[in-house]
């Protein structure tokens, strides 16, 4: 027995104008990410962002937290560590090995592995073969956007794979979320709940490295700009906006609006970074691209016929 709530016509728009509000966002969050590197470690730039993120959040609505459920306390804390604190840590790392451009257009391969973990989780997605055939030639594109900009073809492609990893992450942190908003929760509540299970993570992570961030070069621009831009609309907004989404329109549709992910990425990265856009990097992105929506165009015909 489905325990849904019903969505509204209205609140499914509102849903779709959300989350496509959030990828422009978070298209852009890895070239601020790219410049505090410059100054911060990854998991200083985490820790930062996501103790602006929570205080905001907290601010909005100070209100205990009532669980409903006996586990839910757990299934909270778990998409927290997921997709707050372990899928920005390693995000962050891939970013010290590899450009923008490239996580840009690895994060758009979501779709699968969401789909992947929906399947198999929830039981609500059929895996078909333009599902396999869609994923290989958004691998292959990977593997030439990895190769792209090495003359000696020598591949160092340790940013790109945990660029992967970092969405393999991010998936079961979308699968629980969904089933967290199956619940009835506020997504404001809600969100700031895996916020704070996600910054006690945080905690733990930065007192084992002891490596805590310099209060100087933090209020120093333009990395506070960045910071700020990263831990309150990057963060704290636009995890409200996603989380809304999800419980509006669902976990597979939200995520395919990561297909604009890339070309913000691209676009932003090169005149706000510089980066090159190499033959072999372009011929990759529309590889990539392509087997997204080679998969989701025959997934969706099927279903309107």
């Amino acid at each position: 027995m489905d325990n849904s709530p019903v969505i509204l016509p209205k609140t499914r728009i509102l849903g779709h104008l959300a989350v496509l509000s959030v990828v422009v966002i978070w298209a852009t969050t890895y070239i601020s990410t790219k410049i505090l590197l410059e100054a911060f470690s990854p998991m200083q730039i985490l820790l930062i962002r996501t103790i602006l993120g929570f205080s905001f959040l907290f601010l909005c609505n100070p209100r205990k937290m009532v669980y409903k459920q006996k586990g839910d306390r757990l299934l909270l804390a778990a998409a927290g560590l997921c997709g707050i604190f372990l899928y920005y840590y390693v995000e962050n790392t891939a970013l010290v090995f590899t450009s923008a451009s490239n996580v840009g257009v690895i994060v758009a391969t979501a779709p699968f592995f969401i789909l992947l973990v929906v399947h198999f989780v929830l039981k609500e997605e059929q895996l078909k073969g333009q599902y396999f055939l869609g994923f290989l030639l958004s691998m292959v594109g990977i593997s030439l956007i990895s190769y792209s900009g090495q003359a000696d073809l020598k591949l160092n492609p340790l940013g790109d794979l945990l660029a992967v990893l970092g969405i393999v992450v991010w998936a079961f942190y979308t699968t629980l979320t969904r089933v967290v908003s199956r619940r009835g929760y506020p997504t404001l509540l809600a969100t700031r709940t895996m916020f704070f299970y996600a910054l006690l993570g945080m905690v733990v992570a930065t007192l084992i490295h002891g490596e805590l961030p310099s209060p100087t070069l933090m209020v120093k621009p333009p990395y506070l700009y960045h910071l700020l831009f990263l831990g309150l609309i990057a963060s704290a907004l636009c995890f409200v906006l996603w989380n809304f989404g999800l419980k509006s329109i669902g976990a597979v549709k939200s995520s395919f609006y990561l297909y604009l992910s890339p070309v913000i990425t691209i676009v932003f990265s090169v005149i706000v970074l510089g980066e090159v856009i190499t033959t072999t990097s372009a011929i990759g992105t529309a590889l990539t691209l392509g087997g997204l929506l080679v998969s989701e165009y025959k997934r969706d015909r099927k279903k309107v016929l």
